[in-house]
């Protein structure tokens, strides 16, 4: 089943009731209306207003239900990540074979990730730009650990080009203007959506394959959804259409972007919703540092 995405972006009071999120709002005549949601049902929650607060029982309950809680910032952009550490009833022998993975696997699994993303970023780059090809060579000659940094050369042209049509000099940026808002934004909502598959698989979202920050808790979800950021490319790129170019990103754009989770996606052949193909990737990282297969399962656009 497909868990929900719910965002709250307005003050409330979020409880546990019978085992359902217990949301109490203001409506616009200032009277008190409470919503109900299984905790079951639910995936992700984003909280984006300073005003929301939030009962350590319903956290508890969240939390046991492996569902990424996002917390946003003072610009509304999300800022914290919050998941449980008990995901997985054999989660100790999978953390073991995670931390007794070898350098020469870890690299040969990065280069797979990066020929996937520099080969979906054609895909996307292909649908608005006659340049899409320079991409090519470099997703033919990645190496073993991306020796050669073929991602960065990609990228390089990837994001000179790619929304050329709609904004002169693009940067990619985290605080550069749009639509670095909104890939910022896209990308978070993404990021949670691995890292709850990750510790859902077993895994530690701090211990990346290819990413190392002392102060990252989430290199393993930053490594695993580089293939998957061009389908946040390319949402962003029709939403500039739809829209236009905004620096403040207003609710009808987190409505479109908080729908990332639920997206078809094609992996292994099989059209899947995006929160579960997150899901078989981490299982397939799983099978490969049990040694049971040597290929990560990653999205094809």
């Amino acid at each position: 089943m497909i868990k929900r995405t719910i965002y709250f972006g307005n003050p409330a009071r979020l409880s546990l009731k019978d085992n359902q999120l217990n949301i109490d709002i203001k409506n616009d005549a200032n009277e008190s209306i409470t919503k109900r949601i299984p905790v079951e049902d639910i995936g992700i929650i984003v909280i984006d207003h300073p005003q929301i607060t939030i009962t350590s029982g319903i956290i508890q309950a969240l939390q046991s239900n492996n569902v990424s809680i996002i917390t946003c910032d003072e610009r509304h952009l999300p800022q914290s990540l919050l998941l449980p550490l008990d995901g997985h009833s054999i989660q100790q022998e999978r953390y073991e074979a995670q931390l007794q993975a070898t350098e020469p696997l870890k690299k040969q699994l990065w280069a797979q990730t990066i020929i996937q993303k520099i080969k979906n970023q054609h895909t996307v780059l292909s649908k608005y730009s006659a340049q899409a090809d320079y991409l090519i060579p470099y997703y033919k000659n990645v190496k073993s650990g991306d020796s050669e940094n073929c991602e960065a050369a990609a990228a390089s042209h990837y994001w000179k080009t790619i929304f050329a049509s709609h904004t002169l000099d693009f940067k990619r940026e985290r605080y550069g203007e749009a639509p670095n808002n909104f890939l910022n934004y896209g990308y978070s909502i993404l990021r949670g959506t691995m890292a709850r598959s990750i510790v859902s698989a077993g895994l530690l979202p701090t211990l990346g394959i290819f990413h190392r920050n002392r102060y990252n808790a989430f290199c393993l979800a930053d490594d695993l959804m580089e293939p998957y950021r061009p389908y946040v490319d390319d949402m962003v790129y029709v939403m500039i259409k739809e829209f236009g170019l905004v620096n403040e990103l207003q609710k009808e754009h987190k409505a479109v972007l908080l729908k990332i989770p639920a997206i078809d996606v094609l992996i292994d052949g099989e059209k899947s919703p995006l929160m579960l193909a997150t899901q078989r990737t981490a299982v397939s990282l799983v099978k490969c540092f049990l040694g049971e297969q040597r290929k990560l399962v990653y999205p094809e656009i």
